[in-house]
């Protein structure tokens, strides 16, 4: 056998396998995508009783540190295209390893977050596809290379009076976040619900790779990502 001829039987076999590896990632196993984060009823069901109590007397009941409790969960949210497949499908990944704190002011029926740390073990992170959970720990997000992912309130959150109801309400967290070992200001925009037992946040923010120093995945040309990611996260405060 020549050697021109020996080299392409190599990469034709090389090809095989690949496109293999795909199909048996995207179509023998379909991926089931998670949706997005959302608030639950259990922080919103005491609204009744919490808007009775609306006003100074409510604002100073969530004054204090409040930690992250269980329940909490945070993730990413991409878009995968196999290469001989025309529709693109979701990959989600999450992790329960939440840490961090907040603390709450209130003044005048006037709530304030002032200080807000959490640490993400990005490293712990999984999704539907074994496969999938390895390579992000060697490329894109680099987990075993950076373990951690990381957000620090810059600018104190000022909620509204119709917070203290309990009753579900839209506002944004601006600070520094860290991922990929790199830090950005950014500003997350969230879904509140508070009382005086249980705060809830969700939120989601949405960022080309680069913007992290990372580069969108990709698994010998077969399997791409798309060049943005979606960071969200779930957060249940409980007071310390």
């Amino acid at each position: 056998m020549s050697k021109k001829l020996l080299l392409t039987v190599v990469g034709v076999g090389i090809v095989v396998v690949l496109a293999a590896v795909a199909l048996v990632y995207f179509v023998i196993f379909p991926t089931s995508s998670p949706k997005p984060f959302s608030l639950t009823t259990s922080s919103t069901s005491s609204s009744s009783s919490a808007s009775s109590q609306a006003g100074v007397s409510s604002a100073a009941q969530l004054a204090g540190r409040w930690i992250v409790g269980s329940g909490s969960a945070a993730g990413y949210r991409v878009r995968e295209k196999l290469a001989f497949l025309p529709a693109e499908s979701q990959a989600v990944g999450r992790t329960s390893q939440v840490t961090g704190s907040a603390t709450f002011t209130g003044v005048d029926a006037t709530v304030r977050v002032t200080r807000a740390s959490f640490d993400v073990d990005v490293e712990t992170l999984k999704s539907d596809r074994t496969m999938r959970d390895e390579k992000i720990r060697e490329i894109g997000l680099e987990s075993e290379k950076y373990p951690t992912s990381t957000f620090v309130l810059s600018t104190p959150i000022v909620l509204p009076v119709s917070a203290l109801t309990g009753k579900p309400l839209h506002t944004s967290a601006t600070g520094a976040l860290e991922i990929h070992g790199t830090t950005k200001t950014v500003t997350i925009p969230l879904e509140m619900s508070l009382s005086s037992a249980e705060v809830q946040a969700v939120g989601s923010i949405t960022f080309p790779w680069s913007e992290f120093n990372m580069t969108a995945p990709s698994i010998g040309g077969f399997v791409n990502v798309t060049n943005s990611a979606t960071m969200e996260l779930d957060l249940d405060l409980r007071r310390m």
